[in-house]
């Protein structure tokens, strides 16, 4: 007899939404977080005494267009989403400024501040591409298959030929060829390409235009911060397991899946406990999970070793503020603190930086995402106080010349707080305490090998079927009982939920067959 139905290695938000479907279902499951709190890369800690700081992503958008909030019941275990409205504020050095609404008209508005013709553009560029995008995330919400892609594509674009098919056409292109066709202000192109950029996807690589597009389904899904810090999201996750009877282990590390044959049976804690299951969720990233099978041998094992994780991204910072930052082309109504604040004036901007990357130096002048959540949620900071966090590309894990994190980690927070600076010149006496987060930090705290915040790169070797590696596509693994799950499998990273929510779609439909 198991100890349980299930065990989900991994307390990740997709492990923990596998998790409660099981629970919700009735089977008996254990949660397994090898760090003091459960959450993963959706956590929000007070690291400075009065401050409540996310360690991880902050923005929940993409969960927002699937329907687990709905299923889960989230909103009776402390979920409380606070929705950004603008979503995104641009400044830039010429005193001039974007907003992007959740409408599009109120957006269209905005941008013909700067440029009629591009108001006018964006409206075709929104009407373009969301049929094609509603496509692809009803693809998202599927077990990847080939027939499963051609029947959701050729019913899709059935319906939606005559809009899709301007999509369509530019799919081949880089980010910059499809923003270049619809726009000409730079300050709206590099807008969108750095929220595109953030994937991982460069700015000229081919077929790149996907991660410009999506820019529009913002419209759609909206972005959210929760009441609390984001790892609330997390936390009702746990209340609900714990409320089905389910459990939630924390500094309960996983060194081994057991195999006997060719069945999981269970798992070993780094203690040397044993514990045992019919069925064993693997939600860490790909590579980990084949460290835990310690005796599989397989192609499988090659393709996995063999996958390219890139060389990171960027960092962050967390700030606790006495104030908010006063950006100099636009302090009227405080309006600014409620959005995502992009600091990136244009295209080139951002090939600079990256350049710098790739030649294995952070650069000297990071693009930054500025984030005030405590003007919108109180209960973040002390009163008339706030936090402030930072995030900033590019910034490369193994860095030129032998050069350490260690070493590094001061210079690179100084030089993004010094890009902050130029743009809201209070925040130089605003700043009371900081926590440093480099690539190497990042590895270490969300079990992300080299730092890549998706697991896997988002690039079409690693969509759909492709992802993680073909022939695992499905949230099965190699062995019986074995499941995958988190950013490594379809459809990828990002607070979206749906790698746990469709890895629990699977196992429940095993489970109800016999034996």
């Amino acid at each position: 007899m198991s100890d349980y139905d299930a065990i989900i290695v991994g307390g990740g938000h997709n492990g923990l939404i596998c998790a409660a479907y099981l629970a919700k279902a009735g089977y008996s499951v254990c949660v397994l977080e090898r760090q003091p709190v459960a959450g993963g890369a959706v956590v929000t800690q007070e690291i400075v005494p009065g401050y409540k700081f996310d360690l991880g992503g902050s923005i929940v958008s993409l969960l927002n267009l699937t329907p687990i909030v709905e299923e889960l019941e989230l909103g009776r275990y402390g979920y409380q989403p606070i929705f950004l409205d603008p979503i995104f504020f641009s400044p830039y050095p010429d005193g001039s400024h974007l907003l992007i609404w959740r409408d599009v008209d109120r957006t269209c508005q905005s941008i013909a501040s700067i440029s009629p013709a591009d108001a006018h553009a964006y409206r075709h560029f929104v009407r373009d591409w969301q049929p094609f995008l509603e496509i692809i995330i009803e693809a998202m919400h599927e077990v990847p298959s080939p027939l499963n892609l051609i029947g959701t594509f050729g019913s899709g674009l059935m319906k939606h030929l005559t809009r899709s098919g301007k999509a369509l056409s530019q799919l081949p292109k880089s980010m910059v060829e499809l923003l270049q066709h619809y726009f000409v202000s730079p300050k709206l192109q590099a807008l969108i390409a750095w929220m595109g950029v953030q994937s991982g996807t460069t700015l000229d690589e081919p077929f790149g235009a996907m991660m410009g597009a999506w820019f529009a389904t913002y419209h759609l899904s909206g972005a959210a911060h929760p009441r609390g810090g984001v790892g609330e999201l997390t936390q009702s996750l746990v209340r609900l397991i714990r409320a089905q009877a389910g459990e939630m282990l924390t500094n309960a590390e996983v060194s081994e899946i057991l195999i006997k044959g060719r069945q999981v049976y269970g798992v070993r804690l780094r203690g040397g406990e044993e514990i045992s299951a019919s069925k064993v969720i693997s939600a860490v990233h790909i590579q980990t999970t084949l460290r835990l099978l310690t005796a599989f041998t397989s192609p499988f094992r090659k393709k996995i070793e063999r996958l390219k994780l890139g060389n990171g991204l960027g960092m962050a910072l967390r700030l606790a503020v006495s104030e908010l930052p006063h950006y100099e082309s636009y302090s009227a109504d405080g309006i600014q603190h409620i959005a995502l604040q992009l600091l990136a004036p244009d295209l080139q901007y951002l090939r600079r930086a990256h350049q710098d990357y790739v030649a294995g130096h952070f650069s000297k002048d990071p693009a930054l995402v500025a984030m005030t959540f405590s003007a919108i949620d109180p209960t973040l900071a002390p009163q008339n106080k706030h936090t402030l966090y930072l995030w900033g590309q590019y910034f490369p894990y193994e860095l030129a010349g032998d050069v350490s994190w260690d070493e590094a980690r001061t210079e690179a927070a100084k030089v993004m707080l010094n890009k902050l600076f130029e743009y809201a010149p209070n925040m130089r006496s605003a700043i009371i305490d900081q926590y440093i987060e480099t690539p190497l930090d990042i590895e270490h705290l969300f079990g992300m090998p080299k730092a890549n915040i998706t697991h896997l790169p988002v690039t079409p070797a690693h969509i759909f079927f492709m992802r993680p590696v073909p022939g695992l596509s499905q949230y099965r693994g190699p062995y019986q009982g074995l499941y995958l799950s988190g950013a490594s499998t379809h459809p990828g990273g990002g607070i979206l939920g749906l790698p746990g929510r469709l890895a629990a779609q699977v196992v429940l439909h095993d489970l109800s067959r016999p034996p």
